[in-house]
């Protein structure tokens, strides 16, 4: 509703880019920080906690009178966009690495749709107070925000009363299960000391006593004897494990909360630096686009109006119901057939490039003609929202005793670059075609310069 906010509140372009840059980055903020609070207090209260502090901010939007106060606002229910946060680490808890990549794309293409939804739906709601309930403008835009707070606060209820922590019960025992899983294959030696601390760490420090991949393939236990060890596929062969091997891969993939020294590993690991790059590009890139796209299209096409122009650009959110899930079942597909974990990564790098060249494409051509810049951003939005789900299809992988910080600081990324591309947007004003290229120019690059960074730490062997 960018036409009506911005004449009621009499706000400048700059007004408006200045609010979207604060609304990122409050998501920013929120997304960094729920990554550790998922691995303390467990997805699921995380989630919840986000969704009802995000509310508050939500229903008080009709308190708004300038720039300022929209401003602050749009901070405050950027919270909001902190949820991906625990909903990604919440879905890999349920799932096996060989379909995680379809469940964490599946579950984020049907939230980033909501970016989709709210540029149909808020003008839809607007225009139905303005035509049937007879509500001023000034009035109606404020009313119109109530809508989102009841569907916020009913979620976050029945995700309290209705869902489960993890698939075998509270977040407090999840090590329980992979303690009977153990015990009954002869392995009796404690995880865990404590719920949300491990004995041993697999990734941190190869000369703790920790079996590497090396090891393992050289383990001779019997294949099928349950008493000596386990078999886990690797690169095409089952290769059998020994009860301490299982026992150094069980610590790897419960998830508790770290450390300072064991969450500074995580932040700072190069495989996280991939992450993160890719994330910048891919959600960052959308994030802006989402926040401009309208806009671009009332310039090149004034005739559409503030609603079409809406209706118009809720194509390149909604798409995501489509084009995330995608990424992901390809990631899945690929990894399925290949047993790599670098042909997942080739597959994050290909879709950046593409989605790259389509954004360079589009800002050089600066279509006037709808159907070739529908077309185009339609095309560009397949691969752009693809990175998405193609990029949380690895992160599972990686770090898995501390998915949280992991999700939370490529998650916390994407809202980086969200900022990054806005005040790209920000300098250029309604020169959106020069935007658009640039940022397909530095798509390209982060996804190349990050190519060469091996997929898993070495030595890891949790994530397999």
């Amino acid at each position: 509703m960018t036409i009506t906010i911005r004449r009621d509140l009499d706000l400048s372009t700059v007004d408006v880019a200045n609010s979207n840059i604060a609304a990122l980055t409050g998501t920013l903020i929120v997304r960094f920080v729920a990554g550790p609070l998922c691995d303390r207090f467990g997805p699921r209260y995380t989630f919840i906690g986000v969704l009802l502090c995000g509310s508050i901010p939500t229903a008080l939007a009709g308190a708004v009178y300038n720039v300022q106060g929209l401003i602050a606002l749009r901070f405050f229910v950027g919270i909001l966009g902190g949820t991906f946060v625990p909903c990604q680490v919440w879905s890999t808890g349920f799932f096996d690495k060989n379909v995680v990549g379809s469940s964490n794309a599946l579950i984020g293409g049907w939230g980033n749709s909501g970016g989709g939804i709210t540029y149909f739906a808020m003008p839809a709601i607007y225009d139905s107070l303005v035509q049937d309930r007879g509500l001023s403008s000034h009035v109606a835009w404020r009313v119109a925000f109530i809508v989102p707070f009841i569907l916020i606060v009913t979620t976050a209820l029945g995700m309290l009363f209705l869902c489960p922590d993890t698939p075998t019960g509270k977040w407090s025992e999840r090590h329980l299960a992979t303690q009977r899983l153990l015990n009954a294959h002869g392995v009796h030696e404690t995880v865990v000391d404590q719920p949300g601390s491990i004995n041993a760490r697999n990734d941190s420090d190869e000369s703790s006593g920790t079996a590497t991949p090396k090891d393992i393939k050289e383990k001779t236990s019997t294949p099928g004897d349950v008493e000596s060890g386990s078999i886990i596929p690797t690169a095409g062969k089952e290769v059998p494990l020994s009860q301490q091997d299982m026992l150094e891969v069980a610590k790897g993939e419960i998830v508790v909360a770290p450390t300072f020294k064991e969450a500074l590993h995580i932040v700072l690991s190069l495989q996280t630096l991939f992450h993160s790059m890719t994330y910048v590009c891919s959600f960052g890139g959308e994030l802006a686009i989402n926040s401009y796209i309208a806009s671009y299209y009332l310039k090149n096409f004034p005739s559409l109006g503030q609603t079409g122009a809406g209706r118009w650009g809720s194509m390149f959110g909604l798409l995501n119901v489509i084009t995330r899930p995608a990424g992901g079942f390809v990631a899945d597909i690929l990894y399925k057939y290949t047993k790599s974990l670098w042909v997942k990564k080739a597959w994050i790098v290909f879709v950046g490039v593409v989605s790259g060249a389509f954004l360079i494409a589009i800002g050089l051509i600066d279509p006037h003609t709808e159907g070739l810049m529908f077309g185009l951003i339609a095309g560009m939005a397949v691969f752009l929202e693809a990175g998405n789900g193609a990029n949380f299809a690895l992160v599972p992988h990686v770090h898995p005793f501390g998915n949280g910080i992991m999700s939370g600081t490529v998650g916390a990324a994407g809202n980086l670059g969200g900022v990054i591309f806005a005040i790209l947007f920000r300098f250029h004003g309604t020169d959106y075609a020069s935007s658009f290229w640039i940022m397909g120019v530095m798509i390209i690059g982060l996804n190349l310069a990050g190519a060469w960074i091996r997929p898993l730490p070495a030595g890891q062997i949790g994530g397999k």
